[in-house]
């Protein structure tokens, strides 16, 4: 019986004497493997014991967002950014946080503030570029994209959403540039072939842009709005049959627009 109540002592007391540290390291760990629940129950753990650490927040909120809770992530953030108000990471990451919920303009404001206090990271000017660009500021998402640039000149993952703005912007012949870094970079990007069809097709080069509407298709042959603009492009250079044969594509991939073409041109 002796043994036995030894043994409950022993394990009633198996956790006295971690700290806070402890508690978050080993959350830290348990992130890292992808045990996100046990990662939240350490970090937990970790801010009971002291919750005047920012650090404990943010991290929870990483996990947090991995798990698709992102008003949870918010909320860590936000009190990380209460205990230590010029932290630059709690900043990005609420913002982005806050981009992904289509709160474009929080997240603008927090970017501004992350880039007040680091003024030389690139990927917060692109990600507030992202968040200009869904507001329409396209002008504001090139200038930017550009700072990015000029901060990191080997950051090419900005070319399809600068190529993109400058679409709207109709600066067909800046966007094609654009453009051509992407494919250049990624030849099976198909989207990219698309857009820069459409830019062709706003110049007028209509045998241009089937043949990049040709290379969208061959990479993604299920989206319907390559063979709806590729159809476009046909009837403008009087292939009416060519047209009518990728606009009932385009209906039977699920582009309801298709039909009203196929009514007004093939019937």
């Amino acid at each position: 019986m002796k043994a036995i109540i030894l043994l409950l002592v022993t394990l009633s007391f198996s956790g006295f004497g971690q700290t806070a540290g402890d508690f978050f390291n080993r959350g830290f760990d348990k992130g890292k493997s992808k045990d996100f629940s046990g990662a939240i129950a350490d970090f937990n753990k970790a801010i009971e014991i002291d919750p005047t650490n920012a650090e404990y927040y943010l991290n929870r909120g990483f996990v947090k967002s991995v798990i698709k809770d992102y008003q949870g992530a918010i909320q860590d953030y936000t009190k990380a950014i209460e205990i230590s108000p010029n932290n630059h990471a709690a900043y990005l990451s609420r913002a982005l946080e806050k981009n992904n919920a289509g709160d474009y303009r929080g997240a603008i404001a927090d970017y501004n503030k992350a880039i007040e206090l680091d003024p030389d990271y690139a990927n917060a000017y692109i990600n507030r570029g992202f968040a200009k660009g869904k507001l329409g500021d396209y002008r504001g998402a090139i200038a930017d994209y550009s700072k990015a640039k000029e901060i990191d000149p080997n950051e090419n993952s900005i070319c399809m959403d600068m190529g993109i703005c400058k679409l709207f912007l109709e600066d067909y012949r800046g966007a094609i540039a654009e453009f051509n870094k992407v494919i250049e970079l990624d030849p099976d990007y198909a989207n990219a072939f698309l857009f820069r069809g459409d830019a062709k097709f706003k110049l007028k080069d209509y045998a241009g842009s089937i043949a990049d509407y040709n290379n969208a298709i061959e990479l993604d042959a299920k989206d319907p709005s390559a063979y709806m603009s590729r159809g476009q492009a046909k009837l403008l250079l009087s292939d009416k049959n060519g047209a009518c044969l990728d606009w009932s594509k385009a209906g039977e991939l699920g582009d309801g627009d298709a039909y009203d073409m196929i009514r007004k041109y093939c019937n």
